[in-house]
């Protein structure tokens, strides 16, 4: 086992261009932490938003740094002989860049709490597309909103990365889903749960969607005061939930002044609600839609559609072959 690994970096923030596959040194693992040789890697906006210069930028302690946060691959070192995880296993999870190095990757050294077995039923590739999308969309809704039979919850950019989990989850857990998408995604969002699927260029959805009880707002008011304007579709007392770092820095005045409950919202990698989301996937109750899956050396060009703002479901890095 050699001392360096392959991996995507940045030797500055700024552009898409600036990604480039370099050898770096492999991460060293301490304490509770697992060594995971990396399969596949999904792109986050939050990778983005780093590599540009925002997000989580200001921990960079120096360069080149490696980002990604999701992972799918096979456990190469645990903690101890006795640990819960053994070598071999296939594992997905979360690691935390800049702090430590990311997933884009050959190798990533990840806390034991924030990974978890594989669902059984997928591959590395769709694997890696869930944690942060799956755990951002089950905080929102579970732990945050509290989502259960009979309320109305409207999700915007239902078509996206969290939104295609948002809307399946808040359906399996009895709410009447309103959601908003491009006119390409509209049956697509249907058959993920939602009731009543707005076309944001055909219609305002302030104009159609009627009262909610929640918003889970993917987009802010970075585009045409979305965040701003979903204040008109929920009740008094009732809940938005802003999940993009720094997109709509007026909320929680904006909201208290109509009497309505706000909150931004950032996930925690977790074992334990990794496992549970293991279980909904397995079962067949949630489902993880990958848009593109693309070779590490492109790196820059995954960047590049998830800053459009298109992508239906998430897009994937290939690292590595699947093991025979």
């Amino acid at each position: 086992m050699t001392d360096t690994m392959r991996a995507l970096v940045i030797d500055r923030t700024g552009d898409a261009d600036e990604l480039h596959v370099a050898d770096v040194d492999r991460p060293t693992r301490i304490g509770d932490e697992v060594v995971v040789r990396v399969i596949a890697a999904g792109v986050n906006p939050i990778d983005v938003k780093t590599r540009a210069g925002r997000g989580t930028s200001a921990a960079i302690a120096g360069f080149p740094v490696v980002l990604g946060n999701d992972f799918a691959g096979i456990v190469e070192q645990v903690p101890y002989a006795a640990h819960p995880l053994h070598v071999g296993d296939r594992v997905y999870g979360a690691a935390r860049p800049p702090r430590t190095p990311g997933s884009f990757a050959e190798f990533a050294t990840v806390s034991s709490m924030s990974l978890a077995p594989m669902p059984s039923s997928l591959g590395f590739v769709e694997a890696a597309a869930l944690p942060i999308a799956a755990l951002t969309a089950w905080g929102a809704i579970v732990d945050v909103a509290r989502v259960h039979d009979g309320q109305r919850v409207l999700v915007h950019a239902g078509a996206g990365g969290v939104g295609h989990l948002a809307v399946q989850l808040a359906a399996y857990f009895g709410a009447h889903v309103t959601a908003t998408c491009g006119p390409d995604n509209v049956e697509f969002v249907r058959g993920l749960g939602a009731e009543h699927v707005i076309d944001y260029r055909a219609e305002r959805f302030e104009e159609v969607a009627g009262e909610q009880d929640v918003v889970i707002d993917l987009i802010g008011n970075v585009k045409d005061d979305t965040g701003t304007r979903s204040l008109d579709v929920i009740r008094r007392g009732g809940l938005v939930v802003n999940v993009p770092t720094g997109s709509w820095p007026t909320m929680a005045d904006e909201a208290a002044a109509r009497g309505i409950r706000a909150t931004g919202y950032s996930c925690s990698p977790d074992a334990r609600t990794l496992a549970v989301l293991t279980r909904l996937v397995d079962d067949g109750a949630l489902r993880v839609h990958v848009d593109r899956e693309l070779p590490l050396a492109d790196g820059a060009e995954a960047h590049r559609l998830v800053e459009g703002g298109h992508v239906r479901g998430k897009v994937v890095l290939r690292v590595a072959p699947d093991p025979e």
